[in-house]
């Protein structure tokens, strides 16, 4: 599992940003001559659509990408001041921010118009943002091993990727590798428990300042659909937003 969220800003610009106007616009023209789809992510995080990028122009700093289909995503997204755009190009994740969009005329259909960014995160595969998840009524995490074995356990990170979770004690020989099936958790103030597969990926014990020894355990998504990684996306965005808010 990565551990980017530990990451200093520095470690993280030397290892994942693209920086620089020229190769920021370069990255961009390839994504949008091959039709890339993006999910823009506005108003806080409150409200997204999926895009696709239409084409750069370095000379004028602008990158163009389509309009949604709704009228009103399209004027909530023009009133917002702070936007991410997020996707998978030959499935390697890419994000960056942008600034207010101005809409205009392209192709002879209406799009959006937006200063190139400043840099763009380009992660490696398999390695994405991660956040600690609140310790104050953390995520419940319910699911079965092979032998039907209930693990009900409270998480303390989650990406895109997967989600780490805290044990006090752990079924005797489990090990990383089963496949476990059904999992759920609920996200604060969604509708619907999320539910998903899930590998166990590593296990490690760890003892806390009071001396106690906790399990901390990685289980990886396997094969999320993009509208589910939206939902969790979305809730990395509130909670990186009220932090912000506090700070």
């Amino acid at each position: 599992m990565s551990q980017i969220a530990q990451l200093s800003e520095a470690e993280i610009e030397a290892r994942f940003q693209i920086t620089g106007r020229r190769p920021v616009a370069f990255m961009l023209a390839g994504f949008a001559k091959e039709n890339e789809q993006f999910s823009v992510f506005f108003q806080a995080g409150q409200e997204m659509f999926l895009t696709t990028l239409l084409a750069v122009f370095p000379e004028k700093n602008l990158l163009i990408f389509d309009c949604s289909g709704s009228s009103e995503s399209n004027r909530n997204l023009m009133k917002s001041e702070r936007n991410i755009l997020v996707g998978q190009p030959d499935g390697i994740r890419v994000q960056f921010a942008v600034g207010p969009v101005s809409e205009l005329i392209y192709g002879g259909s209406k799009a959006f118009s937006v200063a190139l960014p400043k840099y763009i995160v380009r992660l490696q595969r398999r390695e994405f943002f991660r956040i600690e998840t609140p310790r104050v009524k953390p995520l419940q995490f319910f699911g079965r091993l092979p032998d039907d074995t209930l693990l009900s356990l409270s998480a303390h990170n989650i990406s895109v990727d997967g989600i780490g979770l805290t044990a006090g004690s752990l079924p005797e020989g489990l090990t990383p590798g089963p496949v476990l099936e059904k999992c759920r958790f609920a996200l604060p103030e969604d509708e619907h428990d999320f539910f998903f597969n899930g590998t166990l990926r590593h296990l490690s014990e760890r003892e806390t300042r009071g001396g106690a020894s906790v399990w901390r355990v990685g289980l990886q998504f396997i094969k999320l659909p993009l509208a589910e990684e939206n939902r969790i996306q979305r809730y990395i965005g509130k909670v990186e937003r009220e932090r912000h808010e506090l700070a």
